[in-house]
C-alpha cells in the first residue's frame, strides 16, 4: 500500500458579497408585500404573519456575518429573490466547471503538479448542475487530466468522502495523483424568503490534490493518517428536488425543491454523532484529542462547532484549535471544511496532527487524520 498525502489546495470565492443588512432588508421587503397580499387571510386568522428577520437573529442563531455568491442582484431583489444565473449553451463551460479549474489551478500551482499528472478527477458537492455528463469529465477535459473522473453527492459530506475515495485510489496503487474539487452553489438551493434559512448558504469553490507520497515535491504535506465515515438516515435535512419531479406531477417550485431542515433536531442529533466519529476514530489511530493541533470542522453553525470541539479536546477551544470561516463565508457545504483547512494550516510543522471533518444531511460525517511532514 502506498503512503497519501495532500499537497495542494485551492479556493474560488465569488466576487460578490452580501452582507446580513443588506440581506434582512430585502427579507423584510418581502415580508411587508406577502403581509400586504394577504392581510384579509391574515384579519381573519386563516394564515399567520410573516415576521422580520434581523441581523442580530441570525448573528445570534448561527454566527454568520456575510456570504459570498454568484450572483447578489437576483437575491436582494424582493420579487425574485434568487440569484441570476443565464442558462449557458452546451458549448460553454458549465458554471461549475468554471468555479473547479479556477481552484483547481491554485491547488496544482501550491502542490507543483502539472495538470496532466492527475488520473483522477472526482467533483464531489452537495448539488451538481445537471444530470449528465459528469462535471468532474468536464473538468477533466477542460483542464487537461489523464485517466478518469466522475461526480458524487453525500451533501455537506461529499468532500470528505472523496476524499477517502481518492486517498484509497493511490494507496492502492490505481491511480498515482487525484484531484477533488467542489463546486458549491448553495445559494441556487435557498430559500430567500424562509425566515430560519435564509441567511444559511454561501458559495464557494475547493479544491484539493493528493498524491503517492514518494512522488510529491510540495514543501508541506499532510499524510493522510487514516479517514472514517458514516452515515446515518434522517428527514431533518432534505431537498427533493429531482428527475421524477416532472412525472410525479408535484410542484417543481414547490419548497420542498429547496433546502429544507428542522434546525433543532440536526443540533441534537448530529453533535453527538460527530463527536463520537472524531474520538472513536482518533482512538484507533491512538490518538486522542489532545495530540489534534487543529480541527478544520463543517461550517455550519458555530455554535455546533463549539460544543463539538469542546467534546472531542475536553475544553473550550479558541480561534486557532478550531478555526471559523462561516462568519464571512457563510454555509459552503462540503466546500466550508477544506476552506477552514486551506485558510489556517500554514503555521503547521513536521508532525503536527490535524482533522478536517465533515457533517450534513443523511445524516453523513466524514472524518480525515491528516499529519504535517
Amino acid at each position: 500500500m502506498n503512503d497519501v498525502v495532500i499537497t495542494g489546495t485551492g479556493l474560488f470565492t465569488p466576487e460578490h458579497t452580501i452582507d446580513n443588512e443588506a440581506l434582512v432588508a430585502t427579507f423584510n421587503a418581502f415580508v411587508d408585500r406577502h403581509n400586504e397580499r394577504f392581510s384579509a387571510e391574515i384579519a381573519a386568522g386563516e394564515q399567520a404573519a410573516l415576521a422580520y428577520s434581523s441581523s442580530e437573529f441570525i448573528e445570534k442563531a448561527s454566527g454568520i456575518k456575510s456570504r459570498y455568491v454568484l450572483d447578489a442582484e437576483g437575491i436582494l431583489d424582493p420579487a425574485r429573490m434568487r440569484p441570476n444565473l443565464p442558462q449557458r449553451s452546451d458549448d460553454e463551460p458549465s458554471i461549475q466547471c468554471e468555479m473547479a479549474v479556477k481552484a483547481a489551478g491554485q491547488a496544482l500551482e501550491n502542490a507543483g503538479v502539472e495538470a496532466e499528472g492527475i488520473e483522477l478527477v472526482i467533483v464531489a458537492c452537495s448539488n451538481l448542475e445537471r444530470a449528465y455528463p459528469a462535471v468532474a469529465v468536464e473538468i477533466q477535459q477542460a483542464l487537461g487530466t489523464a485517466g478518469y473522473g466522475f461526480d458524487m453527492n453525500v451533501a455537506c459530506s461529499s468532500a470528505t468522502f472523496a476524499i477517502e475515495t481518492a486517498a484509497n485510489a493511490i494507496a492502492s496503487g490505481s491511480v498515482k495523483r487525484a484531484l477533488v474539487v467542489s463546486p458549491e452553489i448553495c445559494s441556487a438551493h435557498l430559500n430567500f424568503t424562509d425566515r430560519d434559512s435564509h441567511f444559511i448558504f454561501g458559495d464557494a469553490c475547493t479544491a484539493v490534490v493528493l498524491e503517492r507520497s514518494d512522488l510529491a515535491v510540495a514543501s508541506q504535506r499532510f499524510e493522510v493518517l487514516g479517514t472514517r465515515l458514516v452515515t446515518r438516515f434522517s428527514n431533518a435535512i432534505r431537498n427533493n428536488a429531482g428527475f421524477l419531479n416532472r412525472v410525479t406531477d408535484s410542484d417543481p417550485l414547490g419548497v420542498d425543491k429547496l433546502f429544507v431542515q428542522q434546525g433543532r433536531q440536526v443540533f441534537k442529533e448530529v453533535c453527538p454523532m460527530v463527536a463520537s466519529l472524531i474520538t472513536s476514530h482518533l482512538a484507533s489511530l491512538e490518538l486522542k484529542g489532545a495530540d489534534v493541533k487543529r480541527l478544520w470542522l463543517h461550517q455550519a453553525n458555530r455554535h455546533m462547532n463549539d460544543l463539538i470541539a469542546r467534546k472531542v479536546l475536553g475544553f473550550d477551544p479558541d480561534e486557532s484549535q478550531a478555526p471559523i470561516i462561516l462568519d464571512r463565508y457563510a454555509n459552503t457545504s462540503s466546500a466550508g471544511s477544506i476552506i477552514a483547512f486551506h485558510l489556517h494550516r500554514d503555521d503547521f510543522k513536521a508532525g503536527d496532527t490535524g482533522l478536517i471533518c465533515s457533517f450534513g444531511a443523511g445524516y453523513s460525517a466524514g472524518s480525515v487524520v491528516l499529519r504535517c511532514q
